[in-house]
């Protein structure tokens, strides 16, 4: 199986790094400087203990590489990017192409479904950081991610398989799964932590809102009757594989990232504000989520930094 990366960002340039250092055929879609670095010096991969350039074929449009029916497209761009690429995505590929939601986040599955029929969901636990053109950096120094995968909505198959098979000879953990959306809420309730982070500076306060937020979560999806794997089933897979005390400077997620970078927009909607959709559609109070959603993206349009909001006040004003 061939690949294209669409988004060579954080977690899709050290994907494409990787299965490239693997020996597979892969192709990124990039924009901007990072596209023209990507495509003058090859992508820089940054890992704790060593530097690999990687030499790749990089556009900025799908349409402009060589995508056939044994590709996989890998679309790593954030949750609220997913509806505009597609239709780059649809012009570009046969319709028997591969997609794999390689993403944070619970709506991008079907938002590819609506154009192509086989799209595999993946659970992203991927410690990575893109901060300079045509550099990204692995943050974990055991394996550099678990990538699980499966069918939407859900199922294995042998695309799936083959999927898995090349991941893992770049390095990374890959079990394909028939329930994969039951991981993936499990991993949107640890993004929902993704806003605190951003907008506040470490300490008691941001951990009492990432509390909020997740037992706010919890109660959504049991009201949506929600099907979820375990805390614990989750801490089991997760076990030791990922080591990142030899990581360099990475900052925050990718939410603090898109604030740091100052893009202007954030994926907050798809995962903060998942929650607030889905407890207004089923009756249930969502006020922290709902707040941080839009302190965040208050900030993203001020292009404020990271870590401007006080902690302390947003428990205030939730308390009011």
């Amino acid at each position: 199986m061939r690949y294209v990366v669409y988004g060579a960002g954080a977690v899709g340039g050290v994907i494409a790094a990787r299965l490239a250092l693997g020996g597979h055929d892969v192709q990124v879609v990039a924009r901007g400087a990072h596209l023209e670095a990507i495509q003058r010096r090859g992508l820089r991969l940054v890992t704790a203990h060593d530097e690999a350039v990687v030499e790749l074929r990089a556009a900025d449009t799908v349409a402009d590489l060589d995508v056939g029916s044994d590709t996989a497209v890998l679309v790593s761009v954030k949750s609220h990017q997913t509806a505009a690429i597609m239709h780059d995505v649809l012009r570009g590929t046969p319709p028997d192409v591969t997609l794999v939601s390689a993403q944070n986040g619970v709506a991008n599955e079907a938002t590819m479904l609506r154009g192509r029929h086989h799209v595999l969901g993946m659970v992203v636990m991927l410690p990575s950081s893109h901060l300079e053109p045509g550099v990204v950096i692995q943050g974990s120094s055991a394996k550099p991610g678990l990538l699980d995968l499966g069918c939407f909505p859900s199922g294995t198959d042998d695309r799936a398989e083959a999927v898995a098979d090349g991941l893992r000879a770049g390095g990374f953990e890959s079990v394909v799964r028939p329930d994969i959306m039951a991981w993936k809420y499990r991993k949107l309730m640890l993004n929902l932590g993704n806003a605190a982070q951003a907008a506040c500076a470490p300490g008691a306060d941001k951990d009492e809102l990432d509390e909020l937020v997740r037992s706010e979560g919890e109660a959504v999806l049991a009201a949506a009757d929600i099907a979820m794997v375990s805390e614990a089933t989750d801490a089991r897979r997760r076990a030791d594989h990922l080591d990142t005390s030899l990581m360099r400077a990475r900052g925050g997620g990718s939410t603090w990232q898109s604030l740091r970078r100052g893009t202007g927009d954030v994926e907050v909607d798809y995962l903060n504000g998942e929650i607030s959709l889905l407890g207004r559609l089923h009756g249930v109070p969502t006020p922290a989520n709902d707040l941080l959603r839009d302190t965040v993206w208050r900030l993203a349009a001020e292009r404020a930094e990271p870590g401007s909001v006080a902690a302390a006040d947003l428990l205030k004003e939730l308390q009011t």
